[in-house]
This record gives structure tokens, C-alpha cells and sequence, in this order.
């Protein structure tokens, strides 16, 4: 299977910013790596990035890669604003293209539910939207918005590690949940299966 991570935005494009200064992309791409290292536990997995960290990559250019490398589904990650100042606007939402399957949709459920589960936001719901990223994609494509820059409270959140990983693992459960995936069986797990399958005599075992 294969899945490709979109951090929304890049270095040198705008995106959405706090008002003291921190960019999108920061949150975008630290939750991207988070969500690419936790789908590399599944079996049968190839994990994408459709962004980089040395340029800006246009936005035909990323859904174009995805077309042509046939991936299953294209999740792009974001963070919200409302306005350029601080305000009260928040929680989280989830986007998919008016015109999509309804497995796309289910996908989106997927995703939204454990991203409101895991951090505790208001949900906003699922919406439609015309954009590029979903519209362009030829797979099920999902867009998240994982709270808002413009909120004081968000803003410090999106800040930390434990959120970025936080939303990560929910994004990828949402993943593996919609596609049924499986983890990968540890080496250690199967040592330990082989020793109790047929121990030694006057062994022990740590």
C-alpha cells in the first residue's frame, strides 16, 4: 500500500502564522515525520512526502506525484487561522472534495474521529472544499486542519512535541483503521514465541 503525507505550505510560503511569528510549516512537517515513522510499523506500507524541506514544491507538482506514483491515499496536514490576531476561533476540522466516492469520506471519518478523540479539540466537523490537493488527487484524498494558530491556547499546543505526535498517531490510526492495516510482528516477539514453543531444559530466560 501506498500513502502519501502532504505538510501543507513550505519554508518560504506563507500558510498561516501565529501572531507572535511561529509558521504553519513548522507544525505541518513535524507531524508529517512523526506520521511517516508510525506508518512504517505497518506490514506492506510505502510512505510518500509530497513537500521537502530543501524548496518549496508547487501544489500541481505534489498532486501530480501522487498520480503518478498511484498512491492509495494523500493526507495533507495543517494547522487553522481565523483572521491575523489573536482570537477565539477553534478546534478542529477535516476536508474532503465535493465531488469524491464515498470511501473518501469514510476515510475522512476515520481520520477526523481519533483527531478529536486523541486531542480533546471541538469538533468542527467534516466539510467540502474545492481544493487543489483534493480535487486534483485521483485517489481518496483528505485535508486536516489540526487547531488554530490565532487561538492562544492552540497556538502554545502546536508548539509542543506531545501534540505534534499526538495528532501524528491519530492520523495514522485513522489510516489504519479506514484500510485495515496490520503491524509489523517484532523480531523480539518471535525470539520470545520460539523460547516458549520449546524451551531448553534447565534454561532460563530473561
Amino acid at each position: 500500500m501506498k500513502i502519501m503525507l502532504d505538510a501543507g505550505h513550505g519554508y518560504t510560503t506563507a500558510g498561516k502564522r501565529t501572531p507572535d511569528g511561529m509558521q504553519e510549516y513548522e507544525f505541518n512537517r513535524a507531524t508529517a515525520n512523526y506520521a511517516k515513522s508510525l506508518l512504517e510499523n505497518y506490514q506492506n506500507v510505502a510512505v510518500y512526502f509530497a513537500h521537502s524541506d530543501k524548496q518549496d514544491i508547487p501544489l500541481k507538482v505534489r498532486t501530480n506525484q501522487a498520480n503518478q506514483l498511484q498512491v492509495d491515499c494523500y493526507i495533507s496536514i495543517h494547522a487553522n487561522a481565523h483572521g491575523s490576531d489573536w482570537n477565539d476561533a477553534n478546534g478542529i476540522e477535516s476536508y474532503v472534495h465535493p465531488v469524491r466516492p464515498k470511501k473518501t469520506t469514510e476515510l475522512a471519518q476515520h481520520i477526523h474521529r481519533n483527531l478529536i478523540i486523541s486531542t480533546g479539540l471541538k469538533d468542527r466537523g467534516i466539510k467540502e472544499a474545492d481544493f487543489h490537493v483534493l480535487r486534483e488527487t485521483t485517489m481518496s484524498a483528505v485535508l486536516v486542519e489540526c487547531g488554530f494558530m490565532t487561538n492562544r491556547k492552540e497556538a502554545k499546543l502546536l508548539r509542543t512535541d506531545t501534540f505534534q505526535k499526538t495528532c501524528a498517531k491519530a492520523i495514522v490510526k485513522g489510516v489504519a483503521d479506514h484500510f485495515h492495516l496490520k503491524m509489523k510482528e517484532k523480531s523480539g516477539a518471535k525470539l520470545s514465541e520460539a523460547h516458549t514453543a520449546s524451551p531448553l531444559k534447565n534454561s532460563l530466560y530473561k
